[in-house]
């Protein structure tokens, strides 16, 4: 076997979500490798559709150039008005102008195939709906994830995976064999069928299929054989893309039962006879460039967590795509571990912080594999289903806090983070809109004093000043902002995590131990005893630092040898806490 490559944490996966935590990771100055199985980013057609808040979150950790870089359109809603609907096939692009409530903007969607859905976002936010083709989305990443340090390895298949008390291990046969990944951590992000989730032994609640479903590229016999657009029919569904070139983007849904080969390969034949029989009438077809089956099974793991290893992404959760949220909430799931994941190796949060990250992200799963299941029932070829989708779109069509409640749910904008404990504030857990600021130094916003990846302490008032006293131990690790007051927040004082969530506000108990949560126990200033409840060892002292693992090859990597899932054991630290703040 190849010598141990060495790293604080590896990440298995280079998707979008994979690279998007190495952006992350690296960023802090955590050491990342990302384990890649495809030698190059596939040219096949996946998820194109980033929601509200999956863009408000990439905004706030300043990674709107990627999405910039890829081709995609962030800036601000502009132009046309809803699509049409289900009738005439539905329009997913920019919305009208903007809307009520503070809301700018709005991109027409859909739910269930039911056209008039307009998602807006606040005003200050860029656009709504963002379209990106995955494949741009993925070498964009991976671009920014090597310029910030992060090691990319294509080629690599992963075949083991042990955990012990100091670290894990990876083994994976690459291009020229073996290798052995020895880190603090390690995240799976490779995808629904995620080795790392079977070999590490995350138990999952599951959803059987019930539908087949089907989607390919090809070319129509006559263009105007199918018009762009949703088709229903009493057997079943067809969405059609024009994908340029004469080539049509095809998905089926056969509501009569789930295929009984669902991984079996798709043939062109076979998506021939599905398409004719849902469309009543014989569509001739040829020239397929890529062919696929799906189906609405799904999948939620019990947690996100086993000791050392954890899973983002497909990996964690799957569920019917319908309405565009799966690579959203794979990318929020970075989002949401990233920072927590990089403050914990680096020594300045304990452990603890990292069992937040599931018991945030899998309830918005959750949420998402529920509504998606309940838009594949109302798409189900039932007449007595005419009605309410009828009522839906009357809903929609009108606007106001229906639609807003169903545009919300799909855009992930009504996410409320579970608090940390009672008696906090209403702020806690809520997105932080991006409100303009005037401060000392000049006009500014939330977005733009979040870029260096810290929590954020805002003041507001002459009185907030004692909020700056107490948050004296964490100096390095938190920036401390006066601002004047704003109706927008409506607090004394307001701590912003660095994913865009209040974490803690002025009003719903003390300061010191939401800060000690998010960024461990902090220094006491010399000769300051005004804030005694923090706790001794701070990150220069070493005192949270994650350890490392065992070597491949020494016995301590012995399975038997007693780790949470397989075990490694010993090794030197592998932690950096002695970094200082983040820069």
């Amino acid at each position: 076997m190849a010598g141990d490559v060495r790293a604080q944490v590896v990440v298995v996966g280079g998707g979008p979500v994979g690279l998007l935590l190495a952006c992350e990771l690296a960023g802090y100055g955590v050491r990342t490798v990302v384990v890649e199985a495809r030698g190059a980013v596939s040219g096949q057609p996946k998820a194109t559709t980033l929601h509200a808040r999956t863009v408000q979150c990439l905004a706030r950790r300043g990674h709107l150039g990627v999405l910039a870089d890829a081709g995609a359109d962030v800036g601000a809603e502009a132009g046309e008005g809803p699509g049409p609907g289900e009738a005439a096939g539905v329009t997913v692009g920019a919305g009208a102008g903007a809307g009520a409530g503070g809301v700018s903007g709005g991109s027409s969607f859909h739910f269930a195939g039911i056209g008039g859905l307009v998602i807006g976002a606040p005003a200050g936010e860029p656009r709504a709906v963002v379209k990106c083709a995955q494949e741009d989305l993925e070498r964009s990443l991976e671009e920014r994830a090597r310029a910030a340090g992060a090691e990319v390895r294509r080629g690599y298949r992963v075949s083991g995976v042990w955990q012990g008390p100091q670290g894990v291990r990876v083994e994976a046969q690459g291009p020229h064999g073996p290798v052995c990944f020895v880190a603090g951590y390690a995240v799976g992000a490779d995808g629904a069928r995620s080795v790392v989730r079977e070999l590490a032994g995350f138990g999952a609640r599951t959803y059987p299929a019930t539908v087949s479903a089907m989607a390919g590229d090809v070319r129509l016999g006559q263009a105007d054989a199918l018009r762009p657009g949703w088709h229903r029919s009493g057997r079943g569904w067809i969405l059609a893309k024009d994908a340029g070139g004469g080539v049509m983007r095809l998905r089926t849904l056969n509501c009569s039962g789930a295929h009984p080969a669902r991984h079996a390969p798709l043939d062109l034949e076979e998506l021939r006879r599905e398409v004719s029989f849902i469309a009543g009438r014989d569509i001739a077809m040829d020239g397929p460039r890529w062919l696929s089956r799906f189906s609405d099974f799904s999948r939620l793991v019990s947690s996100y967590r086993r000791g050392r290893i954890l899973l983002a992404g497909d990996a964690a959760h799957v569920h019917f795509p319908i309405g565009g949220q799966g690579l959203s909430t794979g990318l929020l799931d970075a989002l949401g571990l990233g920072w927590k994941l990089a403050f914990t190796v680096r020594g300045r949060a304990g452990e603890d912080l990292l069992d937040t990250y599931g018991a945030e992200r899998r309830p918005a799963a959750q949420r998402v594999i529920d509504h998606t299941r309940a838009q594949l029932a109302l798409m189900r070829p039932d007449p007595g289903l005419d009605p309410l989708r009828a009522l839906f779109g009357e809903l929609m069509a009108r606007g106001g806090a229906e639609g807003t409640v169903l545009a919300s749910m799909v855009s992930a904008q009504d996410t409320v983070l579970p608090a940390r404990g009672a008696g906090s504030s209403p702020w806690e857990g809520r997105f932080v809109p991006n409100a303009a600021l005037s401060t000392p130094q000049g006009r500014t916003d939330v977005t733009g004093l979040l870029a260096a990846g810290l929590p954020l302490l805002l003041l507001f008032g002459e009185r907030a000043g004692r909020y700056a006293r107490q948050a004296r131990p964490w100096a390095q690790l938190v920036r401390v902002v006066r601002a004047a007051p704003v109706p927008a927040l409506d607090c004394e004082a307001l701590l912003v995590r660095p994913d865009g969530y209040a974490g803690w506000a002025a009003g719903g108990g003390a300061l010191a131990p939401a800060l000690r949560a998010y960024c461990g126990p902090g220094t006491p200033p010399p000769g300051d005893t005004a804030s005694g409840d923090t706790a001794p060892g701070d990150a220069a002292s070493g005192g949270a630092a994650s350890g490392g693992a065992a070597d491949c090859g020494q016995a301590g990597g012995d399975p038997a040898a007693g780790g949470q899932v397989a075990g490694a054991a010993g090794g030197g630290q592998v932690g950096d806490a002695a970094a200082g703040a983040v820069s």
